[in-house]
């Protein structure tokens, strides 16, 4: 159901559930990842329910994460995209996902664009060797590489857009985005892009949860410096709150993802 109703005597009811909304994949560090990823997330806000569903490939998948729930009595639940932008899985599956389940539920916006992925983005980048050019003559011979999964919906991309110049602003190089799938520039494109303009000290920032395939694959085609997926980083489980609450003061007739405009 898609509808929130909330009990009027809100003081005595328990907090909605917070259900992370993880892709899935094959690669076994994955799953690892995520899990780590919410134990940071109930150790910042104890006492919040904090859950793990997959769209596909893992267990639990979120239908039966709902059923869970609702089996033992959880009224409503906040589902949070652990995805970047709004892709046909933020729009389609996950409300689809959401309808079938008895508790009531919304679905809150994907992670990007906001401040705290850029913070997470920045410090992988750091932690990899990433340095700020020192002069003039430094950062015109520089740029990165936002590398994220990909999508052929036009908000998914607009999304990343935005992620790559808020992260442009922080670093004061050009950021451009590339992507694993579905969409181009991919990161040896966007790379020989960067070179034509003159700036070969290229890094590529990677956009991803967790290692896998598209991870791989990207991080197989920077020329240099590459950061590693944002994992269990403290601002990635901050932001996974912040929709949380972000969720929770929208108006009920808001249900649908892609009419929040991530911030």
């Amino acid at each position: 159901m898609t509808t929130y109703p909330y009990p009027e005597n809100r003081a005595a009811a328990p907090p909605p559930a917070l259900v992370v909304v993880a892709h899935g994949s094959r690669d076994p560090r994955a799953l690892r990842t995520v899990r780590q990823l919410l134990d940071r997330v109930r150790a910042v806000r104890p006492g919040l329910p904090v859950h793990l569903g997959h769209i596909e490939l893992n267990a639990p998948l979120l239908p039966d994460t709902l059923a869970g729930l609702d089996a033992h009595g959880t009224r409503a639940a906040v589902l949070v995209p652990l995805l970047f932008g709004r892709g046909h899985h933020v729009k389609r599956d996950i409300p689809e996902l959401a309808a079938g389940a008895r508790l009531h539920t919304r679905v809150a916006a994907p992670l990007g664009p906001h401040p705290l992925l850029v913070d997470a983005l920045h410090a992988r980048l750091t932690e990899a060797g990433w340095r700020t050019p020192a002069d003039a003559a430094a950062r015109r011979a520089s740029g990165v590489v936002l590398a994220a999964a990909g999508s052929r919906d036009p908000d998914a991309r607009a999304d990343i857009v935005r992620t790559a110049d808020r992260l442009a602003a922080r670093l004061g190089v050009p950021v451009v985005p590339a992507y694993a799938s579905a969409a181009a520039p991919t990161v040896p494109d966007a790379v020989r892009a960067l070179a034509a303009r003159g700036r070969h000290r290229v890094a590529v920032a990677s956009c991803f949860t967790a290692p896998g395939r598209f991870a791989t694959e990207c991080a197989a085609a920077a020329p240099g410096t590459v950061s590693a997926p944002l994992g269990t980083h403290p601002a990635l489980a901050r932001l996974l709150l912040h929709r949380y609450d972000r969720a929770l003061r929208t108006p009920a007739t808001t249900t649908a993802p892609a009419a929040l405009a991530p911030a």
